[in-house]
């Protein structure tokens, strides 16, 4: 049997469509849908959390370039993952296109790599939740006590002038020392268990196993709250900047912050080493393609989704992240709610609840659609035969992967309750880069294999698009921290022993293979009138 055997894209072709027979995932989702998915998942944890804490700890106002980077790199492996998505108009992603082009050793990687996106993904994305409702309920005179919105052993304290819960770091130490202020005299807390975070992963699971369609809608109405939120902080941050020249340059200043210590605190290596972390946010146009299964028609509306909801939240990430480094010094922002620290310097008090509602409303949509891609993830592979075929159970009247949703939302509750931000956005990062390199390498591949396929979207300018997507990656990876890549590899080792143990054995197509007494060779290469 072996191990890179390839399924057939024709037969992947031909199942993707089983579902207009009543088959598989109901195909209820158009263009607006699915760009709205896509920029559900982009707006989100990179502009209400992300941006504050990558630019507190990693890169100051230079967090503008890392967001530049990221979307540069995004932008090159979009476009490769437009191509695949209305080659193959299948739920499971990377998964997937890995399956069809490099085989089922690197569709493995792949798919347990894409646990690491999505359901640590929606865990880090409901940390940065639970942060603004605390606040939200604190401005109504509800406290909660910090240590329960906090993962184990987060020290906290609470900075003069100010009624947020900060996590104690070295800049924080330093920054406060040099403003004459004694740690030790300030209010302090050490976390528990996030409660909030673990709240929100249910509620968000609840809703998804009633059904796409539903919460499709659900997150139609809160992208647009969110969108207009985000418009709003622009045009107040921006008035302000304009007539508070003085102070916004001082805050710029210096743009890019000398290194401090190790590589990767500041200088240029914290640009790279933010960019990485941020990384993290740009992961909802590669989500969208999760849901091809469920589009209308995916090989129109699958690129629309993927690169609309890219070029779309880019713009926004720069212009936000430039504007709230400016109104507030950079210092100041490792908080679970920058947004609404930058709301506050502006003056523009109205607008704060506002503020933090939409960001409730824009971090609730990001949660959806991770927890809604998941649980896709393991559908595909359940039904490959890599997983349990209980992972691939349909229920009966909502049509949704029910089972596995509920387990994601389980492990993702835990995990989102125990583990802080920062730990949880590198895992992230750094699982979404290695996906994404694979299917730069995959469009390569398949060009070179099979180049007369026809492809309702085709990726320009091959091999330069996908070579520079899997470089510009690789750096980002390479920025991010040691102890990062060791827990990588880990987890892939892992999952790794789950696919010799069980998914090799259970495999559909080495079932197939071994049937036939043979290994075939590679499927034939297309000729241009073959669908």
């Amino acid at each position: 049997m072996s191990l890179f055997a390839r399924k057939s894209i024709d037969a992947l072709q031909a199942e993707a469509f089983a579902a207009d027979e009543g088959h598989g995932l109901k195909r209820a989702l158009g263009p607006y849908n699915l760009v709205a998915l896509g920029v559900g998942a982009i707006i989100g944890t990179g502009i209400f959390v992300l941006t504050g804490s990558a630019a507190a700890q990693y890169a100051g106002p230079a967090i503008v370039l890392s967001f530049i980077l990221a979307g540069i790199g995004c932008t090159f492996a979009g476009l490769c993952y437009a191509e695949f998505a209305s080659m193959i108009p299948i739920a499971g992603s990377a998964y997937t296109y890995g399956y069809a082009t490099l085989g089922e050793l690197i569709a493995w990687i792949i798919g347990w790599d894409l646990i690491l996106e999505y359901l640590f993904g929606a865990a880090t994305v409901a940390v940065g939740w639970s942060g603004y409702v605390v606040s939200f309920l604190r401005d109504l005179g509800i406290n909660i006590p910090p240590q329960y919105a906090n993962a184990p052993g987060v020290e906290l304290v609470q900075v003069p002038g100010s009624v947020s819960w900060v996590q104690v770091t070295d800049q924080l130490r330093t920054s406060l020392a040099a403003s004459g202020v004694d740690m030790a005299t300030l209010p302090q807390a050490t976390g528990v268990f996030n409660f909030v975070a673990a709240i929100a992963i249910a509620l968000v699971t609840t809703l998804l196993v009633i059904g796409i369609k539903e919460s499709a809608r659900f997150n139609n109405i809160v992208v647009v709250v969110k969108v207009a939120v985000v418009l709003a902080f622009i045009l107040a941050a921006g008035w302000w900047v304009l007539a508070n020249r003085e102070i916004a340059a001082q805050n710029w200043t210096p743009f890019i912050p000398p290194q401090e210590g190790d590589w990767g605190h500041f200088g240029w290596g914290g640009v790279l080493r933010a960019a990485g972390v941020i990384f993290f946010a740009y992961i909802g146009f590669d989500a969208v393609s999760t849901t091809a299964q469920e589009a209308k028609n995916p090989q129109r509306d699958m690129p629309i989704g993927i690169l609309g909801s890219l070029v779309v939240c880019t713009i926004l990430y720069i212009l936000v992240s430039g504007l709230l480094t400016g109104v507030a010094p950079y210092t100041t922002l490792n908080v679970a709610e920058p947004i609404a620290v930058g709301i506050e310097r502006t003056g523009v008090m109205w607008l704060r609840p506002l503020i933090k509602i939409g960001a409730i409303a824009g971090l609730s949509s990001v949660m959806l659609v991770m927890l809604l891609s998941q649980p896709r993830i393991f559908y595909t592979m359940s039904r490959d035969g890599l997983l349990p075929p209980v992972f691939g159970k349909l229920h009966p009247r909502f049509q949704t992967p029910h089972v596995s949703t509920i387990l994601t939302g389980v492990v993702c509750g835990l995990v989102a309750g125990a583990l802080p931000i920062h730990l949880l956005g590198e895992l992230v990062s750094i699982g979404t880069l290695l996906a994404f390199v694979i299917v730069c390498g995959g469009v390569w591949y398949l060009r070179v294999k099979e180049p007369n396929r026809p492809r309702p979207f085709r990726t320009p300018m091959v091999p330069l698009v996908p070579i520079l997507g899997i470089l510009i990656c690789f750096a980002m990876m390479a920025g991010l921290p040691g102890d990062t890549w060791a827990r990588l590899l880990i987890w892939l080792a892992v999952g790794l022993v789950i696919y010799f143990a069980y998914g090799r054995k259970h495999s559909v197509l080495q079932r197939e293979q071994a049937a036939a007494g043979r290994t075939p060779p590679a499927p034939p290469l297309s000729t241009a009138g073959r669908p």
